[in-house]
């Protein structure tokens, strides 16, 4: 930390990171009047928000509102005390629910900003008292990158752009994963097809989920003027001798050091350590330290490490964003979202048997397997089951690679017995368990873990049956797929107020230093509200940072002086795209 040093840039509010939330950040900074800056260590901007679906969990936004949607904030906070338990500070839930909405309606002033309700994908927990069946989550609408000119090239890529330029948002996907068993599905289908010809045509890229996200929101900072400067990694926060943070050193990728003031403050949106084993070794439990995340590569606990530096709490910090997963052999990690869900398959321990719901929320799910020691765990499912639905990016029916058979992530073989044997498990105990589930499947009820009685469980199920998530398993061959504990990212950080400031181990605040989205501890605590409630508070406590940021003190009328004969586009495009 160095007190007072030349600065090469000034600015009001200083961004370290370019996904949702820091990128909300910097529209609502706009909105008040700040000069602001977002760096970002990548060669691409989105952050993890590009690598994701997309979904935003946001009570009471305007898109639901415009739907009809008007939740009592009661039902809102009801529903958020029943989730977490007490472990979240009731102020830091108050702030979001409280401004939440406003949030959204700063970001879609922006033309660019476009949503539609995910209707149907109900909250995590619909069951406790304030949850939603029909679900609260909002996604982008999909949109053509090629919008972005120059800097389509600098968006960050995923894994949810389709073949010849399918495009597909989350209500395409639950459709087209019965495409075999429903008439949406078939329907999606031939959208699907339609879409892909259309695009040939058309010469569109469009993009979906969190791309589309990403890139609209970069359309809007582009209106505002806002710079994004990639490849320029945080090195230090520079505080003040009252101990206010005033401004970052940052180096990018060419080796120049940068010094860049921040006026009123600089906000933390670096993500969390998802890729920083030392970190994840430290503090996730055993069983969840092995690093099968799919947030950013560049995600490597940055801004918590130089939070701690200045002696900022951290909590939360053995949880994750906890997915099942399953190893590509090209070494990528495929998430199960969708395939727990489907009938005629169930997920077992080393012993051979069910250890939990297979279709509960993705967090849940792994909370119930580390503490079981259920690692790794095996995806059973049989011969209707593979030719019926998508499995880990492998469509219905098709074969699977070699590649997955000759890395051990996958097994088959004709009979179950056969099938234990090959995967290590008991046979006598996987054949008992199967026999016991399929008498659930028929009777079209799980006594043991409710498999289906959430509207969750049942939103990828296949409708065709009682049970939409129960079918016998009889049918071979049998496959057995190798179960790893990955995540979206991890859940814990540094401790912040319901400003989004940043506190010490005794409740001090770190005056100037702000933080948001999984830098910061979660205001979900252990758990997970509905899809986007990853997002949604990165979004929400952004906002609030900016606007906190905006009505304090921390320009002297000095400062005011300076800033105003300031110049105008400090670092350009050139340092925006070194």
């Amino acid at each position: 930390m160095t007190a007072n040093p030349e600065w090469d840039h000034e600015y009001d509010l200083v961004i370290v990171g370019s996904g949702g939330g820091g990128m909300a950040a910097a529209l609502a900074a706009h909105d008040a009047g700040m000069r602001t800056l977002i760096v970002d260590k990548g060669k691409r901007f989105g952050g993890s928000t590009a690598l994701s679906g997309g979904g935003i969990w946001v009570p009471n936004n305007p898109t639901l509102k415009a739907r009809g949607h008007d939740d009592s904030r009661e039902s809102i906070r009801r529903y958020l005390d029943l989730l977490t338990e007490g472990r979240v500070p009731a102020a830091r839930l108050d702030a979001f629910v409280d401004n939440g909405p406003a949030a959204m309606e700063l970001i879609g002033k922006s033309k660019w900003m476009q949503f539609f309700w995910t209707k149907g994908y109900a909250d995590y927990h619909p069951e406790l008292e304030g949850g939603r069946p029909l679900g609260r989550s909002i996604e982008a609408k999909p949109f053509d990158t090629r919008k972005l000119g120059d800097d389509e090239q600098y968006q960050r890529p995923n894994n949810m752009k389709g073949p010849l330029g399918l495009w597909v948002t989350a209500k395409d996907y639950h459709d087209l994963a019965m495409a075999k068993r429903t008439w949406a599905g078939r329907r999606a289908s031939l959208v699907a097809a339609w879409r892909v010809s259309s695009n040939v045509i058309r010469r569109r890229h469009m993009s979906t989920g969190g791309r589309a996200l990403v890139a609209r929101l970069r359309m809007a900072l582009k209106d505002a003027g806002v710079p994004l400067w990639l490849k320029t990694a945080l090195t230090e926060l520079v505080t003040g001798e009252d101990g206010r943070v005033t401004g970052i050193v940052a180096t990018q990728r060419d080796g120049t050091v940068l010094r860049i003031r921040a006026r009123k403050g600089v906000l933390l949106a670096t993500g969390g350590f998802d890729h920083n084993q030392e970190m994840r070794d430290k503090h996730l439990p055993e069983g969840g330290k092995a690093d099968f995340a799919m947030g950013a590569r560049e995600n490597t606990g940055d801004g918590i490490s130089a939070g701690e530096t200045l002696g900022a709490a951290v909590d939360l910090m053995d949880d994750a964003w906890w997915m099942p997963a399953v190893r590509h052999p090209a070494g990528a990690t495929i998430p199960l979202v969708s395939e727990r869900a489907i009938p005629r398959q169930v997920i077992v321990s080393k012993d051979g048997t069910r250890f939990t719901n297979e279709a509960a929320p993705y967090v849940n799910f792994v909370h119930d397997q580390l503490e079981g020691g259920h690692v790794p765990a095996w995806f059973v499912m049989d011969a209707k089951a593979r030719a019926r639905y998508p499995f880990a990016q492998i469509l219905p029916g098709a074969t699977i690679p070699k590649e997955f058979f000759d890395a051990g992530i996958v097994f088959k073989a004709d009979t179950l017995a056969a099938l234990a044997e090959k995967i290590g498990v008991p046979a006598d105990a996987l054949s008992e368990t199967v026999e016991k589930f399929n008498g659930y499947a028929r009777a079209g009820k799980d006594p043991d873990f409710g498999r289906g009685d959430s509207a969750y469980d049942r939103y990828y199920g296949d409708p065709n049956l009682k049970n939409p998530n129960l079918d016998v398993i009889e049918t071979a061959p049998y496959y057995a797929f190798r179960l790893e504990v990955g995540d979206l990212g991890t859940k814990g950080g540094l401790v912040s107020d319901e400003h989004a400031r940043v506190l010490r181990e005794d409740g001090s605040v770190i005056e100037g230093l702000y933080v948001t989205g999984n830098s910061s501890a979660s205001v979900m605590g252990n758990e997970y509200a509905g899809p986007g409630a990853t997002i949604g508070p990165s979004i929400v406590f952004g906002y609030i940072a900016a606007r906190h940021a905006a009505a304090s003190p921390g320009e002297t009328a000095e400062d005011t002086a300076e800033k105003n004969t300031a110049e105008k586009n400090t670092g350009g495009k050139a340092a925006e795209r070194s």
